[in-house]
């Protein structure tokens, strides 16, 4: 077996390490003389740099789908955010209108009752209107124990709008102006024109009009459109002076021989959720 000579080693070695320094030497006296590297390291550093593009171009593709990925989620989570924000505004407002609402009627019903100092009265709340009877009657929170009483009239908002028939301890059925019933919820009228006073009873509703019908005018004077209607206070069964609303027009009846008059009601039959029930005249 050959043996193998160290000092040939020692001098493979250091020939090689003369032979680095050599070409180090060189190229550190290239650079600073031509201010450029040579082939030999042109070549390596390109060759460093593709590697480093190679490894890098995974590395950031990664990184960026990591990015996009985490943005999605992150968009994704601020959508449901808003959506739930946006159906909690859509409830708030809604909520706002409808408070709105409530105190337009409140304040409207505050004014009614500025109005009506002259009568003791009871404020109540609309809590049951069924929808097959909705332009019949509707049911209050007010009873017996409030001082209610049947036939009592009862008014929403400006005018008039029916009167109480049933009365229970906490509640009280009202039959509106509207109702269907041909034979309740007449009222004495009285309608103020510029030349004088008619006089005539309330005894229904014309749906397709809107309006209330007053028939059995008595008197001389010429009425005209908005002329004021208000309850007449004869016959005993309601106070005098109550609004129930303006003339829209005139028909003669069915028989050629009176008027009929269409009075369009201060009061909306369709929007009630307070109304006051006028209990007497104070002094009575």
């Amino acid at each position: 077996m050959k043996k193998i000579n160290p000092n040939k080693n020692i001098i493979i070695a250091l020939i090689i390490v003369l032979i680095v320094v050599t070409v180090l030497s060189l190229t550190i006296a290239q650079r600073a003389t031509a201010k450029k590297s040579n082939v030999v390291q042109s070549v390596i550093n390109d060759t460093i740099a593709f590697v480093d593009k190679a490894i890098q171009a995974p590395v950031s593709w990664v990184e960026n789908t990591v990015d996009a990925v985490q943005d999605l989620a992150s968009t994704y989570k601020e959508n449901q955010q808003l959506k739930a924000k946006l159906d909690s505004y859509e409830e708030l407002s809604q909520a706002n209108k409808n408070s709105e609402r409530e105190i337009a009627n409140l304040k409207e019903q505050l004014a009614l009752n500025t109005t009506l100092s002259s009568y003791e009265k009871v404020t109540a709340n609309v809590i049951s209107r069924s929808p097959d009877s909705w332009q019949d009657y509707l049911v209050i929170d007010k009873g017996s124990k409030d001082g209610i009483e049947a036939n009592m009239s009862v008014m929403a908002k400006k005018g008039l709008i029916g009167r109480v028939i049933e009365v229970n301890r906490s509640s009280s059925k009202v039959e509106l102006l509207s109702s269907e019933n041909q034979t309740s919820n007449h009222y004495p009228v009285r309608i103020s024109t510029d030349s004088g006073e008619l006089f005539g009873l309330l005894k229904g509703y014309d749906e397709d009009k809107n309006a209330l019908v007053v028939e059995q005018v008595t008197g001389s004077a010429t009425f005209a459109k908005g002329d004021v209607v208000q309850t007449s206070g004869l016959g005993g069964n309601s106070p005098a002076d109550l609004a129930v609303g303006t003339v829209l027009e005139a028909q003669s009846d069915d028989f050629g021989l009176d008027k009929k008059l269409y009075v369009q009601p201060y009061a909306d039959m369709y929007d009630l959720s307070v109304v006051t029930v006028i209990k007497r005249t104070v002094g009575e």
